[in-house]
């Protein structure tokens, strides 16, 4: 009986990839009309995060898959057309596009009592297909929802455009106005530098600090950092103190760009990596402010008191994890916390295996290729799962060491170590 890969992003083409290198049949179902996630441009009419400015923040080296390295006329940091052409020549390269049906949007996965797994999709025509498949391996992201704020007091008034990152296209849709990009993670310092090119002026909305990394740190790329041996055999306390000094060396505290210092050391929390913000903030292009505090017809009150024109508004303030044609509970427990043997397989749905569902500081592409080869493994039966108890006692020591250096949150449940977590997956 075949397999079933949900996705075709990065993560997805590596488990075709891997299915494929094992000689296993399976198909691949894309609800988009191309591959390549969110990498790839959404066409018109099309909702999705690929903004003009978009610029991996992992070096090409380890982004790049193994087996197919990314092209060395790339840039080190290539813009999200260059990464999306890439996806798709990998895909052309290692054979999956026969495998793949694009259009194709799951609407239920469900095992069945003899154990294999039914899986119903509708395809861009509307026609629906029910079929039936020995195992799923779900790959098809944790950006799902965007997560929007409460709305402020005053924002029945505004007469503004308020907009999610996902929204986002490009910073001349927005030339001579005045906008406030509310957020300080990867998607806010990106738009926030990308639309002060364009804007009448551009502000900042922080309510609470996050570290801001550079790309490179001593000439080094972070990700090569993340898996240098000087790097790994560092205890946590030590690769804090070690990133907090050369952050300070290189541009001083937060506090003195305007912005809030972070009230959580550093790799408590997920980073911010831009090599722009801070410049663009210290030219006058950005001006900080702190959270909003009410909104006006035409202006954003913050709570400092200080008030702004407000033309338009991004709110970049992240995605929630949403699988709804899974089962309930499944990978997210009642706690909120992502629960998966690994970070790959729910210890309470034989066969079925999730992959790219984890965050690492750095590229996530060789911990993606070492969970698909490990699911190929077990597929093909090279490899095998301990008892369902065994497995949810890792999950429970997991979670707890996540708890004690991240807090027990959704997006931290998915946090992981390169280094120690491949060294996982190659015991396995």
């Amino acid at each position: 009986m075949s397999r079933c890969v949900i996705g075709a992003g990065l993560s997805g083409l590596a488990a075709a990839h891997a299915l494929k290198s094992a000689g296993l049949d399976f198909v691949c179902l894309e609800q988009a009309s191309d591959v390549g996630g969110l990498w790839r441009q959404p066409a018109a009419g099309e909702r999705g995060p690929g903004y003009l400015s978009l610029h991996l923040n992992t070096n090409k080296r380890l982004t790049g898959y193994a087996d197919h390295p990314m092209p060395e006329s790339y840039p080190v940091y290539p813009r999200h057309s260059e990464v999306a052409a890439y996806l798709r020549s990998f895909a052309e390269w290692a054979g999956l596009l026969g495998h793949i049906e694009l259009g194709t949007t799951v609407e239920s996965v469900r095992r069945r009592a003899d154990g294999a797994w039914t899986v119903v999709s509708r395809d861009a025509h509307g026609t629906r297909a029910e079929r039936e498949f020995a195992e799923v391996i779900v790959a098809s992201g944790h950006n799902t929802e965007p997560v929007r704020p409460p709305a402020p007091p005053g924002a029945d008034r505004f007469r503004g455009t308020v907009l999610h990152a996902l929204d986002y296209r490009d910073g001349s849709d927005h030339a001579g106005r005045h906008v406030v990009v509310v957020g300080l993670g990867a998607s806010a310092v990106d738009i926030a530098a990308d639309v002060s090119r364009h804007a009448a002026r551009t502000v900042l909305s922080v309510r609470r600090g996050l570290h801001i990394l550079p790309k490179q740190v001593f000439g080094m790329p972070l990700d090569d950092v993340a898996e240098a041996p000087w790097w790994t055999a560092m205890s946590l306390e030590e690769q804090r103190r070690f990133i907090e000094q050369a952050l300070l060396v290189a541009r001083g505290k937060l506090s003195d760009y305007g912005l809030p210092e972070p009230d959580h050391r550093i790799f408590s929390s997920a980073v911010t990596i831009s090599d722009e913000i801070l410049t663009r903030i210290r030219h006058g292009a950005v001006t900080p402010k702190p959270g909003i505090a009410s909104l006006e017809e035409d202006r954003v009150v913050f709570t400092d008191g200080t008030a702004v024109r407000a033309d338009t508004i991004v709110h970049c303030t992240g995605y929630r994890m949403a699988y709804p044609f899974l089962p309930a509970g499944t990978p997210i427990g009642a706690q909120g916390a992502v629960e998966l043997y690994k970070r790959v397989v729910a210890p309470d749905h034989p066969g079925l295996y999730f992959i790219g569902l984890v965050r690492p500081h750095g590229s996530v592409t060789r911990l993606v290729e070492a969970q698909a080869r490990w699911v190929a493994r077990l597929s093909a039966g090279r490899a095998a799962l301990p008892e369902p108890e065994v497995m949810r006692k890792e999950i429970a020591g997991h979670l707890a060491g996540i708890a004690d250096q991240y807090g027990l949150t959704q997006g931290a449940s998915i946090q992981v170590n390169v280094a120690p977590y491949l060294e996982e997956l190659r015991q396995e």
